[in-house]
Formats: structure tokens, C-alpha cells, sequence
């Protein structure tokens, strides 16, 4: 009888160090951080949502225009009371009563779910230049998405000036730290 025997069915949990048989790996998957377990779930719903597509779409055929038909199907799942221009609470922070306006995804919600799908994209190979989750259309939605929460529940939204050090305001470069 060879001592090798049985070898081949057993695996190394790195993780742990244990061995494990690897039925058991997939019974017990290395617990993911909150943030790796959700983009790992966004990532699942992303590629569902090309699946059933019309055709269905492969990742490779996906641009910045699937993420965003992506971010406005997801959109009605949302949680946040978003007052339409007529609604007689629009630009009002804190409405006395309930309205018929829309429930929307939170801006916040959107920024994350982008960044986390930014990230799992490059993770699951794609390259950094063709990330559709990167394209600047993408920032600009998320942006209009911002700016129209904001004046639906009546926040100023002024953007941040940029502090700008004396000698870079004549366009002088201090090549002495360089």
C-alpha cells in the first residue's frame, strides 16, 4: 500500500493552515471583509444583469453606456425619498408629510457600488484602460445624480474651491523639491 495514497484528495487551507478535503473548502469559504463580500456581491448582480440582457452580453462587449442603463435599473431598488420638481415638498429639508415621489438609490449608495465595481473589474481581469466603471461619463452621472438629490431635500450644494499655494498661482513650478 503506497503512503501517497489519498494525497491528491487533500488541500492546504492557507488561511488557517489546516488541510482540508476539498469538498469542504467550498462548504466553508475564508470569511471575506464586509467591503470584499459586497463587491464580490455587486460584481454577481453586475454580470447577472449582462446575462440577461438581450442578448446576453459578455463582458468584454461591456462600455460606460451597460453601467449606466446598469445604475438606472438599480435605481428603482432604492431607499431614498427623492422629491420631483413639482412635488410641494421639492427643496424643502424636512417634508411635514408622505408624498407619492419616488423611492431613488442614494448618491453615497451609487459612488460606492461604482467604486466597488471599479476595483472587482480590474480583479476579475480587466485592464485598467478599458474599466467602463472609470470613464469619465460615469463621474459626470454620479455628479448630476449628487447635485439633483441635493436640491430635491433642499441642501446647498456649493462645490469646494481648491486651495492653491502662491507660487503655483503664477504657474511657477519650485523645481528645488524636485
Amino acid at each position: 500500500m503506497s503512503s501517497n495514497k489519498g494525497k491528491e484528495l487533500l488541500a492546504m487551507d492557507e488561511s488557517s493552515g489546516s488541510v482540508v478535503v476539498p469538498d469542504q473548502q467550498e462548504q466553508q469559504p475564508r470569511s471575506l471583509s464586509r467591503y470584499e463580500s459586497q463587491k464580490k456581491r455587486d460584481w454577481n448582480t453586475f454580470c447577472q444583469y449582462l446575462r440577461n440582457q438581450n442578448p446576453p452580453l459578455m463582458l468584454s462587449q461591456c462600455n460606460y453606456n451597460h453601467v449606466l442603463e446598469f445604475l438606472r435599473y438599480i435605481d428603482q431598488f432604492g431607499k431614498t425619498k427623492v422629491h420631483l420638481y413639482g412635488c410641494i415638498y421639492f427643496g424643502k429639508p424636512d417634508p411635514p408629510a408622505p408624498c407619492t415621489c419616488p423611492m431613488r438609490q442614494a448618491w453615497g449608495s451609487l459612488d460606492a457600488l461604482i467604486g466597488r465595481l471599479r476595483a472587482a473589474y480590474e480583479e476579475n481581469g480587466g485592464s485598467l484602460e478599458s474599466n467602463p466603471f472609470a470613464n469619465s461619463n460615469i463621474r459626470i452621472f454620479l455628479r448630476e445624480v449628487k447635485e439633483g438629490q441635493a436640491r430635491a431635500r433642499g441642501i446647498q450644494y456649493k462645490k469646494k474651491k481648491r486651495k492653491i499655494s502662491d507660487g503655483n498661482k503664477a504657474g511657477i513650478i519650485n523645481t528645488h523639491h524636485l
